[in-house]
């Protein structure tokens, strides 16, 4: 198998050396660039289409939201995947990166094994985030943002809709399964043509999918 090809992007040249030399010397894991602010990223993502993205948040000319938002939005980076790292543990932050296109969130005192395990899960396209955590996230943020463009769910069959309303629910596929009486690969297959014809880079994006089509609404806000 071939490496996993990572880009690192942050302003300080210290930590893109220390990223580099922790995923360097990773086996099954390589860097494929680096890049000191948002506009640049895009560039060398551009250039040369990473699995993944290692992503800083707060950058000079582009920020990180930003510049996860273009690099989501090019077709020709379908496959790529952004993981962004951030001092600031703040559920906004989170939420916006989420709605940029990222696929998770990382704290950047986490240690090298952590990172190394994120980035190694945000490539098989799993979420950093337990199903019911990242649905609260997104419910306490919809409508902050409004969606570029509505999910077309009327390209779904009754049972993908319903795996993807429960899904934005925050159901594991454990309890989707068990919820609707079917097999775990099932559902696992479900997912997987949902991703394909919404489209989706992983379940966080389903997630945000399940709220900006309407099939699961925010509850009342208080106050």
């Amino acid at each position: 198998m071939s490496d996993v090809r990572v880009v690192l992007v942050d302003d300080e040249p210290l930590l893109r050396q220390s990223l580099a030399m922790i995923i360097g010397a990773e086996p099954g894991l390589a860097v494929a660039g680096e890049a000191c602010d948002g506009v640049e990223a895009i560039d060398v993502a551009r250039e040369t289409a990473p699995d993944v993205v290692l992503m800083d948040v707060r950058m000079p000319r582009l920020d990180g939201i930003e510049a996860t938002r273009g690099i989501c939005r090019l077709p020709e980076l379908a496959h790529t995947r952004v993981l962004v790292l951030s001092m600031f543990d703040l559920d906004e932050y989170i939420f916006h990166a989420l709605r940029a296109g990222a696929s998770g969130f990382l704290l950047k005192d986490s240690r090298p094994d952590e990172l190394l395990d994120a980035i190694r899960r945000t490539y098989a396209g799993e979420s950093l985030f337990a199903p019911s955590i990242l649905a609260r996230l997104v419910e306490r943020y919809v409508g902050g943002e409004p969606a570029a463009e509505a999910p077309r769910v009327d390209r779904l069959t009754a049972r993908e809709a319903e795996v993807l309303t429960l899904i934005g629910q925050g159901l594991s596929n454990d309890e989707i399964a068990g919820r609707l009486l079917i097999a775990v690969k099932t559902v696992k297959s479900h997912v997987s043509h949902l991703l394909s014809k919404l489209p989706a880079r992983d379940r966080a994006q389903l997630v945000i999918a399940a709220y900006d089509s309407g099939l699961v609404k925010p509850a009342p806000r208080r106050g």
